[in-house]
């Protein structure tokens, strides 16, 4: 048993010294879990900033006026005012997202209770900035309605008193979320590609059979690689987390980086086991990367770290289930935003775990077949 675990490390440290050789990787592992982070954090943003606004005043009131000057930086632009038929052109031009229409006799047909319109015409392309856009101008008209009507000494008073409590994320920063799901996509997409390109690298140039004629066996050469690329990633992304997260963009971790750390282990072994499994489908790098693509699109989009899994059909929810990205976006949420422990964290630990077993079982069954079929 010491032997084996003594060639394992050995075979470990000879991966560690082939990635220090090659000054490409290096340079993609620092990139992805450094500028890659900050630049995703801070430019993909979620939430309406500084979004283009016109009006079309046909009322020219005080409570127009007021409107106007309501829509302030840093959400919106100072708006613009444009003639109703320049509505369509103006859109049609991506000159604005949103254009509110404000009609005449808005301010006589308020005051007599007529209950008039106001129109936000707004540009979807932009889908998450026009929704929230929408939602962010309605409270900001209907504020400063209730504010004039309440001047002028009408009734302002709504049958219903609001309370709003954000949790997690209380300013709602886009940059609180995609900062530490960056560092998730990273992980599995570095997973995936180290350990899979190191074991094409060692069928390219021919030294799996050189390590085969050692007294190791396939599953040995496999545990060396995913500890060994493990290791480097598992360093840089806690790296990230303390220096681009913490440091730079000052998001706060609610939780532990230690439960985060193991739960970020134990996802590792499962998606560095499937990177050895997608490379045992392949004879040639270009192979493995075309191969990898669609499999982490996939691992991104559906497993809860660009939309909410709980909007996705069921069936899908289901079949999501059996990928661990899934289960570990669900711990890492946890975790890190509402500070949670292993007393409710542990059903997705123990998901990983049976997983990552399913995979490393498949991986080691087809590494044995491709080495067989090679001699």
């Amino acid at each position: 048993m010491l032997r084996r675990l003594s060639n394992i490390l050995a075979l470990g440290v000879k991966e560690l010294y082939s990635i220090r050789a090659d000054p490409v990787m290096l340079v993609l592992i620092i990139y992805t879990f450094s500028y890659a982070v900050y630049a995703v954090a801070t430019g993909a943003k979620l939430e309406v900033d500084n979004a283009s606004v016109a009006i079309v005043d046909e009322d020219h009131s005080e409570v127009s006026r007021r409107i106007k000057e309501a829509i302030l930086p840093p959400f919106f632009r100072k708006p613009q005012e444009i003639s109703a038929s320049e509505i369509g052109p103006a859109m049609d031009a991506n000159r604005f997202i949103f254009v509110i229409e404000i009609p005449p006799k808005f301010e006589k047909d308020l005051l007599a209770n007529r209950r008039p319109s106001v129109q936000v015409n707004a540009d979807a392309t932009a889908v998450a900035i026009a929704g929230n856009g929408v939602g962010t101008l309605q409270q900001i008209i209907g504020q400063q309605v209730l504010s004039y009507v309440h001047h002028v000494g009408g009734a302002a008073d709504l049958p219903v008193n609001f309370v709003v409590r954000i949790m997690f994320n209380p300013n709602l920063k886009s940059e609180w979320f995609t900062s530490v799901m960056q560092i998730i996509n990273n992980i599995t997409m570095l997973s995936v590609i180290l350990t899979g390109a190191a074991l094409i690298r060692e069928r390219e140039h021919g030294t799996i059979e050189h390590l085969l004629a050692m007294p190791v066996t396939p599953n040995d050469v496999m545990l060396a690689k995913i500890w060994a690329n493990g290791l480097i990633i598992v360093v840089a992304a806690v790296a990230s987390m303390l220096v681009m997260v913490q440091l730079v963009l000052q998001v706060p971790i609610a939780g532990s980086l230690w439960l985060f750390l193991a739960g970020a282990l134990l996802y590792l072994f499962s998606v560095t086991a499937l990177g050895i499994l997608i490379a045992t489908f392949t004879t040639s790098m270009a192979q493995f990367g075309l191969l990898c693509i669609p499999i982490l699109v996939i691992l991104q989009l559906l497993s809860g770290s660009s939309t909410p899994i709980e909007t996705m059909p069921e069936w899908l929810q289901n079949v999501m289930q059996l990928a661990p990205t899934t289960h570990f976006v669900s711990f890492a949420q946890a975790v890190l935003y509402r500070g949670a422990g292993l007393d409710i964290v542990w059903p997705q630990l123990l998901a990983m775990t049976v997983i990552s077993g399913v995979i490393f079982t498949i991986s080691g069954l087809r590494f044995r077949r491709t080495l067989v079929s090679s001699q």
